[in-house]
């Protein structure tokens, strides 16, 4: 007990007595205070896990930059931007079709579409489209801007083409030519006033047209009183009326102008256009023939486009002209207008269009044999000095009737196999996009006077509006995406995976 106490009173003493600790004592706690191991080493880790996350995001951002493929939707894309040399200067290759994938990357204000420059007719550009050889393309027009590429499909592609076709099945044209004898059906159903036209479109009867009530009647699609032309025409005078709406005096002055001679002058190209043939469609994307895919890549290295517009754009359509098969002149893309949409971007585009037209920014047209006598494409107005539809009509006689006509257009190209079309359908909008339709790429097909005929077009979409464009491109890409992932998660089960009763 006594001891006890002693050592007690000695571990008080400091306290007591009010003398500082030994020196020992102190060292003792010091030493505890600084053992400082374990934070340190839980600060060597938590650095170590963070250089290692960093590396991972850099790593991350290069796989994706490099496994998209820069530069396909972006301006600074010089090999896509640089202009076709006489000299023979090469062209970007895209790569291989089966490592190729579909990727659309975000579109900028900066992206421009590449144009080839024309130079001059007759003007010769020596371009790389295969390995270990040049193509020479040769300007035929600069209105439109038309070039001929010889050579463009070997015999053994032409041939491939043409026999995929044929075991898809070809179909007839939906706009077939009338039979000899029977009247053009292209008259109206119904023959009706202006005034009562009117009164259909005046839905709340008060005496005024607004514009909410012509779209409502070209949604319901149910008169045939009254053409998307007659629609647009009125429409067009209605945004021109600073009360925005018409009146019964008003519409009348609007819908005689629709109904006039160079209206239904204007109408004949569209309403009117007559053609007789049989196609077809063939997909060119991932798990088609490798022809195809081919020759798909081969239009991405000739026109300079990014490699998605192409790959998003129509199919392949494949032609068989029969003897007397013919088209009328016609053009592929059509006007631009605020209440019509792009039929290649409806997923992305305004519902309450009047009608949906084909956006086309420029035709590749490849012929795949040569007719015995006729088949010729003809541009009835190329490189006219100007465009007037009233001049489309010469001493009595329609240059767009192709029938009677073919012979007096300014330029016809008598079908090689194996040689390739290209023209633009629609003028630059002076800032690297797609402007106004090219009136003089109106062409059509002469009548086969003897053999058959095989052609096929490739045609590049782009919507007027890039960012309509863009959107779809997104939504393309984000239900590309998804089909991925749900077929990595349900794999399909193999022949032998399956019971067959029999």
């Amino acid at each position: 007990m006594e001891d006890t106490e002693e050592n007690v009173m000695e571990q008080e003493e400091p306290l007591v007595s009010g003398k500082k600790p030994s020196s020992s004592r102190r060292s003792t706690r010091l030493n505890i205070q600084r053992s400082s191991v374990c934070s340190r080493a839980y600060f060597v880790v938590v650095m170590v896990f963070f250089h290692v996350y960093i590396l991972n995001v850099i790593a991350l951002l290069l796989y994706v930059h490099y496994n998209n493929g820069a530069g396909d939707l972006v301006s600074g894309d010089t090999a896509s931007s640089a202009a076709v040399s006489q000299g023979g200067s090469s062209l970007p290759r895209p790569s291989a079709p089966a490592a190729r994938q579909l990727h659309v990357e975000e579109h900028s204000q900066t992206f421009s579409l590449s144009r080839i420059e024309g130079i001059r007719v007759g003007h010769v550009q020596h371009v790389s489209l295969v390995p270990g050889r040049t193509h020479a393309m040769v300007t035929l027009s600069l209105k439109p801007l038309l070039f001929e590429i010889p050579g463009f499909l070997s015999e053994e592609e032409c041939r491939v083409v043409v026999q995929l076709a044929q075991l898809k099945g070809l179909m007839e044209s939906q706009t077939p030519s009338p039979s000899p004898g029977r009247e053009d059906s292209n008259q109206p159903l119904l023959s009706i006033s202006t005034e009562e036209v009117f009164s259909l479109l005046d839905l709340n009867q008060d005496g005024l047209l607004q514009k909410q009530e012509i779209v409502s009647h070209s949604r319901s699609r149910d008169g045939t009183w009254l053409s998307p032309d007659n629609l647009r025409q009125i429409l067009t005078g209605l945004e021109v009326r600073p009360t925005g709406f018409l009146t019964l005096e008003d519409f009348r002055h609007v819908y005689d102008v629709s109904q006039g001679p160079g209206q239904q002058r204007s109408g004949k190209l569209q309403s009117h256009f007559k053609q007789r043939s049989k196609h077809t469609w063939l997909y060119q994307g991932s798990g088609s023939h490798h022809i195809l895919q081919t020759l798909r890549n081969r239009v991405i290295t000739l026109t300079r486009l990014p490699s998605s517009l192409v790959e998003l754009s129509e199919p392949l359509q494949v032609i068989r002209y029969e003897q007397g098969d013919f088209s009328d002149a016609h053009h592929d893309s059509s006007h631009s207008h605020l209440e019509t949409s792009c039929a290649h971007t409806r997923l992305a585009g305004n519902t309450s269009a009047l009608t949906e037209v084909s956006c086309r920014y420029l035709t590749v047209l490849f012929y795949l044999n040569s007719a015995e006598e006729g088949g010729e494409t003809t541009f009835p107005v190329a490189d006219n000095r100007t465009y007037d539809e009233q001049a489309l009509v010469q001493d009595g006689a329609d240059l767009t009737n192709t029938q009677e006509t073919c012979g007096r257009g300014n330029l016809r190209i008598k079908p090689s196999p194996g040689t390739a079309l290209l023209w633009y359908n629609h003028l630059s909008d002076g800032r690297g996009w797609i402007g106004e339709l090219d009136e003089y790429s109106l062409h059509g097909d002469c009548p086969v006077r003897r053999g058959v005929k095989w052609a096929a077009n490739s045609w590049v979409n782009v919507d007027p509006d890039h960012q309509m464009q863009a959107r779809y491109q997104r939504l393309v890409a984000q239900r590309h995406q998804a089909k991925s992932v749900m077929e990595e998660h349900y794999q399909p089960l193999s022949h032998s995976d399956l019971h067959q009763d029999l």
